[in-house]
């Protein structure tokens, strides 16, 4: 089974791909929909003057504005209906996960299974129309506060802007959302992943004109492009292999009888992913640091009080808090998500129960000990590495005003991103293949 497993995969091809009419329908479905996102961010919020929102952004352009503007796919910048884009929904998210591990009650519904899911979801939903809410409250407070040539970002001030502000981001908010969940259903990929990887994708374009552009203002060195576009190279190199890398444990399955016959005892390996956690601690440490960050930074641009202006300060990349809160988000992240999608005593008890055993190690407790132990050890090898990959290029960031898109974070989204969605079509391709196997075979056994 698995030579023929690795034999379709090294047949899969665009060929393929053409003749799976179901994975097809799902690719094209995915395509529309980030068409959809990607039109819904050139809308703009009624009541908002461009030319000063223009100003305001140029103004502040390698600040926190500018990384939230990269996640939104430049809806920010230009004030859509998007503006808020999905971290909404995903603070939403960490904050039932995060409830879930300490609320008994929240926790039962979670061993609920399906139909616990479901029920947390909606949850999920709930929290983020009153996250978006609030969030939008600020952000249209903020609007009215930035001014520039003695003009203001909202062209009629007051609560029918606000009301309407709040409306329209929830409802920008919302409709991402269900957009997400409905790729994740028909299409390809994790749809809020996806998201975020589109809106990063579109500005890639625009960054490396502005590269470009920089290298000639300040004078760079011939081998500064070269050198730039080696480092990415490497980044995202260093990210292929850190994601692909795993620790096999050796899992043993003794002798049995089957019938008059003795079977030989088998062995397999439970393979344990470096980073299991994936690209979610940067996106949720992300999502945490930035609205109120923005949100500061929007009040900052007015009248408001001077520890606003600090805060925004100190939040800027490159600078100690910002720093330090980053590296806390990423690593808390990285040990919770993977507390969350891997349970040791779970599967030290299916191990059991099937039978199977770690060379050394008593079944039940002691493998369950053991399993902690080693993940542990490489959640923390895997924290050390997202923390390292997503501060170094923000470092450079903020010392050389390279874009934003060049970052670890984003790069580390992309690769992520694109690697799951090409092994999902991977699947997709191997199961197609197998079904038509499976036909080819019974037209053959209904010819004898």
């Amino acid at each position: 089974m698995a030579s023929a497993a690795e034999q379709l995969a090294a047949n899969i091809n665009f060929g393929a791909i053409a003749k799976a009419t179901e994975l097809k329908k799902r690719i094209w479905f995915t395509l529309g929909a980030l068409i959809v996102y990607r039109l819904g961010t050139y809308i703009p919020l009624p009541g908002i003057d461009p030319v000063v929102l223009k100003q305001v952004f140029e103004q502040n352009a390698g600040g926190i504005l500018g990384m939230f503007n990269m996640f939104a796919g430049g809806a920010l910048e230009r004030m859509t209906i998007f503006a808020l884009n999905i971290m909404p929904y995903i603070s939403a998210s960490i904050i039932v996960q995060l409830l879930t591990a300490v609320s008994p009650t929240l926790g039962a519904i979670k061993k609920e299974g399906e139909a616990g899911r479901k029920k947390l979801n909606q949850y999920t939903r709930y929290g983020t129309v009153f996250l978006t809410a609030l969030q939008a409250y600020g952000l249209a407070v903020g609007l009215e506060s930035m001014s520039a040539g003695g003009m203001s970002a909202a062209i009629e001030p007051g609560m029918f802007f606000r009301a309407t502000t709040v409306i329209t981001l929830v409802g920008g908010t919302l409709f991402l959302m269900w957009l997400g969940e409905q790729i994740t259903a028909r299409g390809v990929g994790n749809g809020i992943s996806l998201i975020i990887f589109a809106g990063i994708i579109a500005g890639l374009p625009r960054a490396l004109a502005g590269t470009f552009d920089l290298s000639v203002a300040q004078n760079w060195s011939v081998f500064a492009i070269p050198g730039l576009l080696v480092l990415v190279t490497i980044v995202i190199g260093c990210i292929v292999f850190m994601e692909r890398a795993q620790r096999r444990i050796l899992v043993q399955y003794p002798k049995r009888q089957v019938g008059m016959k003795m079977t030989q005892g088998e062995s397999s390996h439970l393979p344990l992913k470096l980073n299991t956690s994936g690209v979610i601690p940067p996106i949720f440490a992300s999502s945490l640091l930035l609205m109120p960050a923005t949100i500061a930074s929007f009040a900052a641009q007015g009248n408001g009080p001077a520890w606003l202006t600090t805060v925004t300060t100190l939040l800027g990349h490159g600078q100690p808090l910002y720093i330090a809160l980053y590296v806390a988000g990423i690593v808390f992240f990285s040990f919770f998500y993977t507390a969350v999608v891997f349970n040791p005593e779970e599967t030290a008890e299916n191990l059991k129960k099937y039978g199977g055993f770690i060379p050394g190690i008593r079944p039940g407790k002691n493998t369950a000990d053991y399993f902690d132990y080693v993940l542990t050890r490489l959640t923390a090898v895997g924290a050390i590495y997202l923390s390292l990959i997503c501060l170094l290029p923000e470092i450079l960031i903020s010392q050389y005003a390279v874009p934003f898109y060049f970052g670890g974070t984003s790069l580390l989204i992309v690769v992520n991103v694109t690697m799951d969605t090409v092994a999902q079509i991977h699947s997709h391709l191997m199961a197609h293949q197998y079904e038509g196997l499976i036909k080819k075979a019974k037209l053959k056994g209904g010819r004898r």
